[in-house]
């Protein structure tokens, strides 16, 4: 092999390798995982109607940290999956569930009894399918039957380009038809080809994080607040969760009040109900008192004079009962430590550095129904409680729901989209100033890009110097 044929062959090795490099880096930049997010959709709000209504005299219930959205719409949380920005696949599974059941018999139990949890939206190829887990009882017969990650509905994206690169995706009000497999575990209360209610969706699809030039240091915040800690009876951390009341978040923002509800100081959104965090009190272990106060705010506003503020969460505990009070802002009462609820705390017991009572039920206070205004009588059942307390350095919250970053608590419905139609901006994608992905690879296909060139100058090198020997 001549000298040329040997730079040839160099050069050309040296391409395919970062031509290979080249399409390695792309493929990494366009790969998302899903961390975060929710899922809104009412199902098929004749379906509630009827559930609910005078024929079937039934009700629904909410599982795994599902929530209600408006009037007719439940929210499932905490979306994990994968989207491609290249290619525009993406896959979100949810969690939580609604459970129905109606046409109750005389000797027990109910004829329609149906729950569908943890749905599953995919999407390829310009079209997308949206999967439950279902269980149903059969109509007539009784009979049973438990499906995993059934297809269910079809989705229609109406001309969206799922491709991009930005840090969410987000898609409202996309239509939903009832597949003859969904048809089949729907118990036969529809037929296949259904209209069933929109799907809106948000998914968190963070960019891979670059790796940092310096170490992680530790929390000098966190190293004070430890420094800090009373030695006798005092709590490293804890949380109290609670959602008000299902029936007055649906109120708030149904076509009556036409409210929302925002959360400061640290409170948290988790579906189903709200976090106050950052718990910091004592904890009595021979006499089982507990004493603690938590961050956090939650502000109920909307039409006819609502407005109502809750804030400064303090929880205490004692002879196995609890009461919950907050410092309450509100067009009927305002005042400090207002005991809002009591509940029973029986059996509140330490394992393992956690000190917890999960969904104690509740009931509202004589002062508790004035600040909402009367629209409760005092012992009106009111969400449950949830304490999580960690009497040790070690005791490790339980995780609240993920709804995602850019998540509202009332989202305005996007415009409905038909079939063949371009839609805007969706998913959102959010750009850097030289026109690349934010937070995507445009450094490494700098990198390949110069060396490439390096390689071609190498090549013309060689190239002189061969001719120069000849």
């Amino acid at each position: 092999m001549t000298a040329r044929s040997r730079a040839l062959a160099a050069a050309v090795v040296c391409v395919a390798v970062l031509g290979a490099l080249l399409t390695a880096t792309a493929a990494h930049a366009t790969s998302r995982t899903v961390r975060g997010g929710r899922l809104d959709w009412g199902i098929k709000s004749s379906f509630q109607s009827y559930v609910t209504g005078p024929i079937a005299k039934g009700s629904y219930s909410l599982t795994g940290g599902a929530a209600t959205v408006g009037a007719s719409r439940f929210r499932f949380h905490s979306a994990t999956g994968s989207y491609d920005s290249g290619t525009g696949s993406f896959t979100a599974a949810y969690s939580g569930g609604v459970r129905f059941v109606g046409h109750r018999k005389s000797g027990g139990g109910y004829e329609l009894d149906l729950t569908i949890s943890r749905p599953i939206v995919r999407i390829s190829g310009g079209g997308g399918t949206l999967y439950v887990d279902i269980t149903s009882k059969a109509k007539g017969t009784g009979t049973v039957t438990t499906s995993t990650a059934v297809p269910f509905a079809t989705l229609s994206l109406g001309g969206i380009d799922m491709r991009g690169g930005g840090t969410a995706v987000q898609l409202n009000n996309l239509p939903a038809t009832l597949t003859s497999q969904g048809a089949r575990s729907f118990a036969g209360y529809y037929t296949a080809g259904t209209a069933l209610d929109p799907v809106s969706l948000e998914a968190d699809v963070p960019a891979p994080a670059r790796p940092s030039a310096t170490p992680a240091t530790s929390s000098a915040t966190s190293a004070a607040k430890k420094a800090g800690k009373k030695a006798s009876g005092a709590i490293e951390d804890g949380a109290v969760d609670w959602g008000v009341r299902r029936t007055f978040r649906e109120y708030v923002t149904g076509p009556v009040a036409d409210g929302k509800w925002t959360l400061s100081s640290g409170a948290q959104d988790g579906g189903a109900l709200f976090r106050f965090p950052a718990g910091e009190g004592t904890y009595d272990r021979r006499k089982r008192v507990l004493k603690a106060g938590f961050d956090g705010t939650l502000r109920f506003a909307g039409r006819h004079g609502l407005d109502l503020r809750l804030g400064g969460l303090r929880v205490v505990v004692a002879d196995g009962k609890g009461t919950l009070y907050a410092d309450v802002t509100g067009a009927d009462l305002t005042g400090r430590r207002v005991p809002l609820v009591t509940f029973t705390a029986k059996g509140l017991t330490p394992e393992d550095g956690l000190l917890q009572l999960a969904e104690a039920p509740s009931r509202l206070t004589a002062r508790g129904a004035e600040a909402f205004g009367g629209m409760y009588r005092a012992g009106t059942p009111m969400d449950p409680v949830t304490l999580s307390i960690a009497l040790t350095d070690g005791a490790r919250l339980p995780a609240l729901p993920d709804l995602g970053g850019s998540a509202s608590p009332s989202p305005t419905p996007g415009a409905s989209r038909t079939p063949g139609t371009k839609a805007a901006a969706a998913p959102r994608a959010e750009n850097t100033a030289s026109g690349g992905p934010a937070g995507g690879s445009a450094l490494p296909i700098g990198l390949a890009a110069g060396a490439l060139f390096a390689a071609a100058v190498a090549f013309g090198f060689v190239r002189r110097r061969r001719a120069h020997t000849d």
